[in-house]
């Protein structure tokens, strides 16, 4: 048995667990936002396999002491480094209660089923979509992403294609992106056996977007060379800029052309909750399949992903199989089709949904939505400070939470400018004052401060930019 031998003795360190995590986070501020892992940690972390179980005790105090320390700091107020959600403690007892419950959500009759199938249909709903429509928690985008690539598939070629594969005499499939989608789509082609060759990629115009014309002619060549175009993916916040696609003109495209439309909504697609932000997504709701996570700007905690499918029939032709060990009663705990994993290739989930249910319940649709309302008013907070220091410039459109820019410094070259952007984005983070990255814009490399973070004040943001200042000015008097 697996059990403790003495359960007094394990609430107390459970407890004493749960006690510093809080702590923890109710001091965040006076953390370096990120350290670097010290050499002899990771020599530690590198011993081999234990033979022998240790207590309890032992174990937490270790991992108290050589793991907590080093967070990737997403928690912290001036993480802003790439799209991470900064979570939060009830999102971190609602996975506890699930680790707890240890529910297999592949299928059955079970009440963490019931809980996933709400909360898909909360977002269902918030699209206006039929019940008929279709979804499914995941990893995260990038296996939403592929998910949806998958059934598109299934949509142009018929459930035959899982059985014969790609025909190698049919037409040759080709989709369409940006050059500003996430290079998850390029790999979903290549896992779907597609091929990334078939994507094309297209460019995008001065403010980032997909430009639909371009994309109407490029189906057009395709169509002519006797190609089969199917897919056309729309972006909801790209992942350098937060660029948002002209969404209703693909939908109308993809509509007029017969195409699947698939939106990569990675993590503005959860801005639809905002009646202020949504305007900024029309047409988002007319997609074929939707790819978003929770654990970005809704700040559930890793990882929580989902993929929504209007054509719940298709979804389900795209995944669903038999077997004698899965097979489905009327009663009993058997019970309860559909099957979660009809809709996806994993028969054994856990239970995300119940973190995204507390988040959800605890905040309401109107509280997480003012979060992010909150992130894209400092977004621009941001940008009008930029605009007023000569020391650096603006280098992209502000659409929503996404602020890049560069250093100015009279006389350097292009290839200075970039060694010292990047040079100074990690000199920062070195500093454990705050974390941003960078990016390439237009074919050279920008800061890049992405503010999904509940837990940022304006003053934050002052004290990142005042100390990116000095490290920028030491940065370029080594570099000249």
């Amino acid at each position: 048995m697996l059990d403790p031998a003495d359960w007094e003795r394990f609430r107390e360190i459970a407890h004493r667990a749960l006690d510093d995590a809080v702590d923890y986070l109710e001091n965040l501020r006076e953390r370096p936002v990120w350290q670097a892992v010290p050499e002899q940690i990771k020599a530690q972390l590198r011993e081999p396999m234990p033979q022998e179980g240790r207590a309890l005790d032992e174990i937490y105090r270790e991992f108290a002491q050589t793991i907590m320390p080093y967070v990737t700091g997403n928690i912290h107020p001036r993480f802003w480094g790439w799209v991470h959600g900064a979570g939060t403690p009830t999102g971190a007892l609602a996975d506890m209660l699930a680790a707890v419950m240890n529910s297999n959500v592949g299928g059955r009759d079970h009440g963490a089923v019931y809980v996933e199938r709400q909360v898909i249909g909360w977002f269902r709903d918030l699209f206006g979509w039929p019940q008929s429509a279709s979804g499914l928690l995941v990893i995260g985008t990038s296996a939403a992403n592929l998910a949806a690539v998958l059934v598109a598939r299934t949509s142009a070629l018929g459930h035959d294609v899982r059985e014969r594969g790609l025909d190698q005499h049919a037409a040759q499939l080709v989709g369409y992106a940006s050059a500003a989608t996430h290079a998850c789509v390029r790999k979903a082609f290549e896992n779907a056996g597609l091929g990334s060759a078939n994507l094309r990629v297209l460019p995008v115009d001065d403010a980032h977007r997909t430009q639909p014309q371009a994309v109407a002619q490029a189906i057009a060549r395709d169509r002519a060379a006797g190609l089969h175009p199917f897919l056309v993916v729309g972006n909801a916040g790209t992942v350098d800029v937060g660029a948002i696609d002209p969404l209703d003109e693909l939908a109308d495209l993809a509509q007029r052309e017969r195409l699947w439309f698939h939106v990569d909504g990675a993590f503005g697609a959860t801005a639809y909750l905002s009646r202020q932000l949504r305007p900024k997504l029309r047409g988002i709701e007319r997609a074929d399949s939707i790819a978003f996570d929770f654990h970005k700007w809704l700040h559930v905690p890793y990882d929580a992903g989902c993929v929504l499918v209007r054509n719940g029939e298709v979804h389900r032709a795209t995944f669903a199989s038999e077997g004698p060990y899965i097979t489905r009663m009327t009663r009993g705990l058997a019970a309860g089709e559909p099957w979660f994993t009809d809709y996806g290739p994993d028969l054994s989930r856990g239970f995300r949904a119940l973190k995204v249910w507390f988040t959800i319940k605890e905040h309401g649709a109107q509280g997480l939505a003012r979060t992010i309302e909150r992130n894209c008013e400092q977004a621009r907070y941001l940008e009008a400070r930029i605009a007023r220091d000569d020391a650096f410039e603006l280098v992209a459109p502000v659409d929503l939470q996404i602020v890049c820019f560069r250093p100015q410094l009279a006389g350097a070259s292009g290839e200075l400018l970039d060694r010292l952007t990047d040079e100074s984005v990690i000199r920062l983070q070195e500093s454990g004052a705050a974390v941003i990255s960078s990016t390439t814009v237009f074919g050279r490399r920008a800061m890049r401060v992405c503010i999904t973070n509940h837990r940022t004040q304006e003053a934050d943001l002052d004290l990142m930019l005042d100390a990116l200042g000095r490290i920028v000015r030491e940065a370029a008097a080594e570099m000249t």
